[in-house]
């Protein structure tokens, strides 16, 4: 009996320093497939660049709890303080904000456009969008990649041409059976989300991928909230911004490719 006591006392020893040491980083994760998913009963991946925080913070000592929310929403958790941070946010300047950006961005992503096979148009500047219904999500900012086209979205008189869609895990996809159905004319994001989520609903014969994109190349950066205490803020920001810089061109391949995309992005 003395001898199982010792083992146990020794066991516990041995476990107990890495549970009390491990520490939870809470992150707020909105569906932005295949970057950032939400899990299901069926699919418990998370996207590209979850598998890379995990990985980095991981080896940092930290577990990752995810919340999964919708955009709008998780912006005003990390503003809160619920979540101490959310993956990717567009990179633009933040004025009176209750979060600050990661040095270090997840990716800078070429853009394109979403139309119907039939469709001839092809985006030449903000004039070529005059008159075309388009799609976008609740709390989306297309500004860091054209001024003009984020100026042509909140215009007041063109609110009869722009459909703003909410929800939570699917508004991309639903996007896109609105296109195919004649309800929008044309939708613009990053070309990996693009490209996945056409590749998802089976809607080749009816839609298609068109460039040029935006203006911009759509730089994403993590958010980590300013209710954290500064010492923890800069130490979770150290970690990613060192973590990422450190996967090179291959190691990026090898995340894309989980997911089924061989675009080259670069590290």
């Amino acid at each position: 009996m003395k001898t199982m006591t010792l083992f146990l006392m020794l066991l516990a020893a041995m476990i107990l320093p890495k549970s009390v040491s491990a520490e939870t980083l809470k992150v707020c994760l909105d569906p932005w497939p295949p970057m950032t998913i939400f899990t299901t009963e069926t699919q418990n991946r998370r996207g590209v660049v979850i598998d890379m925080m995990s990985d980095i913070y991981e080896k940092a000592g930290y577990t990752l709890e995810i919340f999964q929310v919708p955009y709008a929403r998780g912006l005003q958790m990390v503003a809160d303080g619920i979540c101490d941070m959310l993956p990717e946010k567009e990179f633009s300047p933040l004025v009176d904000e209750d979060y600050v950006y990661a040095d270090q961005a997840t990716f800078a992503y070429p853009t394109a456009f979403i139309i119907r096979r039939d469709d001839t148009w092809r985006y030449t500047g903000i004039e070529s969008v005059y008159g075309r219904r388009i799609a976008t999500g609740e709390g989306w900012d297309y500004s860091s990649m054209s001024k003009a086209y984020q100026n042509h979205l909140d215009a007041p008189a063109n609110k009869d041409f722009v459909e703003m869609i909410a929800g939570d895990a699917n508004v991309i996809e639903r996007i896109l059976a609105m296109i195919a159905a004649g309800r929008v004319d044309m939708y613009a994001d990053n070309v990996l989300v693009l490209n996945y989520v056409l590749n998802k609903t089976d809607l080749h014969e009816s839609l298609q991928i068109v460039y040029p994109g935006l203006e911009k190349n759509l730089v994403e950066k993590p958010i980590f909230s300013l209710k954290l205490p500064e010492e923890k803020r800069r130490t979770l920001i150290s970690i990613w911004d060192k973590g990422r810089r450190s996967l090179n061109d291959e190691d990026i391949r090898r995340y894309l490719q989980r997911y089924n995309l061989t675009v080259d992005l670069g590290s």
